[in-house]
């Protein structure tokens, strides 16, 4: 998989503001049509810049592809687990994280790119792998350390934390993610 390429200005900084004018296009195009489905032609029209502009910052449509996913799955994981290790109302915290990433999950544009992922995944692993460690398993590895901080201070015995980690952030999801990723139902907020 390709790598983005960033442009910097003649000053030397990044230009990040069409850098995000590219993401934010090729994202609505993207969650519309699909990966395959998606033309750099379309996303450049989306994102209102020439098609040479967009390969000046992104190689091709893997890349950019790639660029939206992480970035994604950075955002929804700082938010979602951003907790505070010394923070010892383990209730209040992960009641806080199970609403959280429920909420962030059962998200339309959140569903979009997991199904587009998920299509794409056994025939460009490295996206899929890239969308694992910058989403799920960085979400798994910030609980798990905080319930290691919180077995640190006496307050949880826990045999293996990951385990638990895991299994705490799939049955949040459990009877909500499923049947509104597979359009039988509707996030319906009263059960988050």
């Amino acid at each position: 998989m390709t790598q983005a390429v960033a442009v910097v200005s003649i000053s030397g900084e990044l230009d990040g503001a069409k850098h995000r004018q590219i993401v934010d296009g090729a994202t609505a195009v993207f969650l519309e049509k699909g990966y395959d489905a998606a033309s750099m032609g379309e996303i450049a029209r989306a994102a209102g810049v020439s098609k040479g502009t967009l390969y000046v910052y992104f190689q091709d449509k893997d890349a950019l592809f790639e660029a939206i996913v992480v970035k994604a799955c950075q955002v929804h994981a700082e938010n979602v687990f951003d907790v505070d290790p010394n923070d010892h109302d383990v209730e209040a915290v992960l009641t806080h994280v199970g609403i959280a990433y429920a909420t962030v999950m059962c998200r339309a544009e959140g569903l979009s790119a997991i199904r587009t992922v998920i299509a794409i995944a056994a025939r460009m692993a490295d996206v899929g792998r890239k969308f694992y460690e910058t989403g799920p398993a960085r979400g798994i590895a910030q609980l798990k350390a905080y319930l290691e901080a919180q077995i640190a201070v006496g307050l949880l015995k826990i045999e293996d934390t990951e385990i638990a980690a895991a299994q705490f952030i799939d049955a949040t999801v459990s009877a909500l993610f499923k049947p509104v990723l597979f359009n039988v139902a509707v996030a319906d907020p009263a059960r988050i």
